[in-house]
């Protein structure tokens, strides 16, 4: 496909979210950008949270995962329905009674000032790092795609990137987001959908013909309850899919701040538990894509690609399928990591200003709020552009696998504080607080570095983050004070 015509198509789309944020942000404030005013209807949230779960991440590392674990990544989902009934149930009450605007101010209230800076430090680290990831991805693919033909370097690529989400977040913030979520969602299934009935129609598959051959693959194998060293055991990904979500989704203000953005305690529940179920059938589709991808390369004498997030890419744009293919997927694409990283970009203001500025309660309306929430957002908008181009230069490894790897040694200690901190009364050392948020990950470092050696071939994986939960509720317990916490 032209280079033009993506660009085109590129001019049309933003446009589409351009008009949507200018409609949702005209009667914007901090309150509005922070938390929606706390109007938003549960199902468009719902629908949102998709897409910024699904993220690039999912849209192309999940299809090429299949090469490597087959569909063993299921487990993990299974998993991820219980991690949001936890969240649904126990901490979206604790929050919503508390009337929170970051949820790290629940820190604060229980274990004091050092323990909330540490929270929202860890969050402010692992939401960089993440979104930068997901950014990458749709960097790379443009780059290839468009930028390289008019010989425009990666940097350039990675600022227009930044720029233009900058542009329709900067206003509205979460209020306008949960609407271009929400269209972004619906983009990056039909895409997906759309791929999937060119190649079945390429392969002269019907839908029984499709479910068949997927089911026949020995790349459809999902479940092992056999080896308990491998990554791959039942267990492992299932309490690692649990507590994934439980921390990524339920401990992060990124995620959190759409919840907080509905009507009610009620709402906010129908929220996180449809769309958690949703997730099922959703990496179902996007696995089963990664078969067919397999069959129609094998089927077309097509290289399977070394590096396997690329798979799905290589067809999809090497002219191999309808141009409408090619269409659905960029834009795809593109929908895919912009849901992700339009909300990440307004959590990060929102816990830069709110918790290590400490613009909250009465000082979220005070005459300067809005301009330095605008500045924040300009800088840390640049923050994520200097780490794209730094991952850039040093990624060695599967997207998809850093991003769950850094987030298993950056969420772990707050896994470890919150349960503390719900499941406790104790009040703990405030100078050992942040310590334990150092020590704890170096700790886990180490562990998944020499475990195959030291475990007799035990191999950590995603139960990674529990353990280093674990790690710091432990060093909390033996920091406690004796005195004991109630309210």
């Amino acid at each position: 496909m032209k280079p033009e015509y993506i660009i085109i198509l590129l001019v049309f789309y933003f446009g589409m979210l351009y008009l949507t944020s200018w409609i949702t942000s005209r009667r914007s404030n901090n309150q509005s950008f922070y938390l929606g005013g706390r109007k938003s209807p549960w199902y468009i949230v719902a629908v949102g949270m998709l897409g910024a779960s699904l993220s690039g991440v999912t849209f192309i590392s999940v299809p090429g995962w299949v090469l490597t674990s087959n569909f063993s990544y299921l487990q993990l989902v299974i998993g991820y329905i219980f991690g949001y009934i936890v969240i649904a149930y126990v901490l979206l009450p604790i929050y919503y009674k508390l009337n929170l605007t970051s949820i790290y101010t629940y820190l604060e209230q229980r274990f004091g000032l050092s323990a909330y800076k540490t929270g929202a430090i860890l969050f402010l680290i692992s939401r960089t790092i993440g979104a930068s990831f997901r950014l990458f991805i749709v960097g790379t693919v443009l780059q290839i795609a468009v930028f390289d033909h008019f010989g425009v370097p990666f940097y350039v690529t990675v600022f227009i990137t930044i720029v233009l989400i900058w542009l329709y977040t900067a206003k509205g913030g979460i209020g306008t987001i949960i609407w271009t979520d929400f269209i972004q969602t619906i983009v990056l299934l039909l895409a997906v959908v759309l791929t999937v009935v060119q190649i079945c129609l390429q392969l002269d598959f019907s839908f029984t013909e499709m479910v068949s051959q997927i089911y026949a693959s020995p790349l459809s194998d999902t479940f092992n309850f056999s080896d308990w060293r491998s990554e791959t055991y039942f267990f492992k990904y299932f309490f690692s899919g649990m507590f994934i979500t439980i921390v990524m989704t339920g401990l992060d203000q990124d995620m959190m701040q759409k919840n907080l953005s509905c009507r009610n305690l009620k709402d906010a529940q129908k929220n996180v538990i449809t769309y958690g179920v949703a997730f099922v059938p959703i990496n179902l589709l996007f696995m089963g894509l990664g078969v067919l991808l397999v069959i129609f390369a094998n089927t077309n004498g097509i290289a399977i690609p070394e590096a396997t997030d690329q798979l799905y890419p290589t067809i999809a744009t090497g002219g191999y399928l309808h141009p409408v293919v090619t269409f659905a997927f960029i834009i795809g694409l593109i929908a895919a990591a912009y849901s992700s990283a339009d909300s990440a970009l307004t959590a990060l203001t929102t816990s830069f200003t709110v918790d290590i500025l400490g613009y909250n309660h009465e000082k979220l309306d005070s005459p300067d709020s809005v301009k330095v929430r605008r500045w924040v957002h300009l800088g840390v908008s640049a923050v994520m552009m200097i780490v794209i181009i730094v991952f850039d230069a040093i990624s060695d490894q599967s997207v998809i696998s850093a991003i769950f790897r850094v987030a298993g040694y950056t969420y772990g200690p707050l896994l470890g504080m919150f349960a503390f901190g719900l499941f406790t009364k104790y009040q703990v050392r405030p100078v050992a607080i942040p310590i334990i948020g150092i020590l704890s990950p170096l700790f886990c470092y180490f562990l998944q570095m020499y475990a195959e050696s030291v475990f007799d071939g035990y191999k950590v994986g995603y139960e990674l983050l529990m353990i280093n939960g674990a790690v710091t509720f432990i060093a909390l317990y033996f920091s406690k004070i004796g005195r004991n916490f109630s309210k």
